[in-house]
């Protein structure tokens, strides 16, 4: 099991991810929209739940892991989660289309912000992101990767961030959700 190099209180490290926003033209399974850049610093003001699966479409992560963020996504802003995240090392191509398979295209903000957002950009901000963190280089950096001969992954773990301050970290001991999971996290807020 990998050992978090960052703990609860701490500042979280600055990362950039690449993500596909939803778009009505992603409905057509031909096309892969465009990859924009998020940075950590986006955060700031805001509660986010950010989770991490070793890969997409991988089927504990599948079947496991992300449809229980989605079935309890009402009771994340019941809590003031501004923004859940699901990470992995794949590419921001695959975790569109993971997205897309799995629902996430469905979970977005309409606040005035957004809709601003929606008109200058033309796609809507969604509230589940699907984030890649190529090579595995942030978790990485937080001491959360699986490393192998032939690829990085990211491990399984989550964090709750806070105005970009750590409130919980907490990396799986063994196969299996636990305390990555949606419950164990709300349980946490």
């Amino acid at each position: 099991m990998p050992e978090p190099t960052v703990k609860v209180g701490d500042s979280l490290p600055k990362g950039t991810f690449s993500y596909i926003p939803y778009s009505s033209e992603l409905e057509d399974k031909l096309a892969c929209g465009i990859p924009i850049k998020l940075s950590t610093d986006d955060w700031k003001g805001k509660k986010v739940v950010l989770f991490s699966v070793p890969g997409a479409f991988t089927p504990t992560c599948h079947a496991k892991h992300l449809p229980p963020y989605l079935e309890k996504y009402d009771e994340f802003k019941a809590k003031g989660v501004d923004v859940i995240a699901v990470l992995a090392s794949n590419d921001a191509y695959v975790m569109s289309g993971w997205g897309r398979v799995e629902g996430l295209d469905d979970k977005v903000d309409l606040n005035p912000f957004c809709q601003l957002v929606k008109i200058l950009k033309s796609y809507p901000t969604p509230q589940i992101l699907a984030l890649s963190d190529p090579g595995a280089e942030w978790s990485k950096a937080l001491g959360l990767a699986i490393e192998s001969p032939v690829f990085t992954r990211t491990a399984r773990y989550a964090i709750i961030i806070d105005d970009l301050k750590i409130t919980y970290i907490e990396v799986e001991p063994a196969p299996g959700v636990s305390v990555s999971g949606a419950s164990a996290v709300l349980a946490r807020l």
